[in-house]
């Protein structure tokens, strides 16, 4: 199987893909998978909401729009020390990453004080750093990057064609754009999407698409299964069959086979065997802790007793965190032996 890294998908070569029969795919993409990664091996993160609620974006999926008519109430941003406290807590139960997410369209500067004093406080720590603020310029990326952030996550959240259907308030180049400062600053890129919006198999597709088509592959890829929450417009929609997001997680292996996949919103509603086979697939990164930004996520000790079941151990720091560009630099050698707001 070639491990060479692509930039030049097609459509229909993924949908392809997703048409192999269910035990072919996942041999394909658990066969890659070990090419890259220890397959007992999973890195885990912890997110917390810094500043919740009050977003003025109309994201269909999102609780914390101040457009719905969801519970979640509005919190300024959290103070540091406060933050801080918390990524002791994170570190002590085995989290490698602590991540940040705060419900911005996008940070004023003066906001970007204060989210600098985490990085650089979490960074103290022993942590790798990860922050999801909204669209950020140029000059917010690198003053992020200064900072010593290791990771931005900005997800595209499905294709291009279905994108309309779940936001009107920014578009999709505006999300490229982001992730564009990003990669200049030098900062990793996790960036992923949100199944079970009411997609098609074609708009996960092109949605991978996308997100390796990219000129370097994201670092981290978050898979999410909507978590859907009432007062919500996607509220009440179809649920995706657990398969058809397995076939994701193998797909998205397949095309990103150096990037972490991360099994990311939505565990709440998903069976052990499913999340197992998820893992087979060729995810190998999870949030853990008993929330994510405002939705449930598996409590910590259940996440522990499923990781003692299936043999799988939590990857410690030095293995997990990847520089800016390597994976691309390793192809180019030869060498070669990763928000929505409830859900980075």
């Amino acid at each position: 199987m070639s491990t060479a890294l692509r930039h030049d998908w097609s459509v229909e070569e993924v949908l392809a893909l997703f048409a192999l029969p269910f035990n072919e795919l996942l041999f394909r993409a658990q066969s890659l998978h070990r090419e890259h990664f220890d397959p007992n091996a999973v890195q885990v993160s912890t997110l917390l909401s810094i500043k919740t609620g009050a977003c003025p974006e109309d994201c269909g999926y999102c609780p914390q729009s101040a457009r719905h008519e969801g519970e979640v109430e509005r919190e300024r941003l959290m103070a540091v020390e406060e933050v801080l406290t918390a990524a002791r807590t994170a570190k002590a139960n085995g989290a490698s990453r602590f991540c940040m997410g705060a419900a911005w369209r996008s940070p004023k500067d003066r906001d970007l004080d204060a989210v600098v004093a985490m990085v650089e406080g979490v960074k103290a720590l022993g942590l790798e750093t990860c922050v999801t603020l909204g669209m950020l310029r140029a000059e917010q990326a690198q003053r992020l990057k200064d900072a010593g952030l290791d990771y931005y996550n900005h997800n595209l959240d499905t294709s291009p064609e279905f994108y309309g259907e779940i936001v009107s308030t920014r578009t999709y180049q505006d999300r490229l754009d982001t992730l564009g400062h990003v990669r200049a600053a030098g900062i990793n890129v996790c960036s992923g999407g949100i199944l079970g919006m009411g997609e098609s198999v074609r708009d996960r597709a092109s949605l991978l698409v996308q997100l390796a088509n990219l000129p370097q592959h994201p670092e981290s890829v978050p898979i999410n299964m909507l978590v859907q929450v009432q007062g919500t417009p996607l509220h009440g929609v179809a649920r995706l069959d657990a398969l058809e997001f397995v076939r994701t997680i193998a797909v998205a292996r397949l095309m990103m086979p150096r990037s972490f996949v991360r099994l990311s919103a939505g565990r709440t509603d998903m069976s052990d065997e499913t999340q197992a086979l998820c893992f087979f697939a060729g995810a190998n990164s999870i949030f853990y802790g008993d929330k994510l930004l405002t939705t449930a996520n598996p409590q910590a000790n259940h996440d522990r007793s499923l990781f003692e079941r299936l043999g799988i151990s939590a990857l410690q720091l030095e293995a997990s965190l990847p520089q800016a560009g390597d994976f691309e630099q390793e192809a180019a050698c030869g060498c070669g032996a990763a928000k929505l707001r409830a859900g980075a």
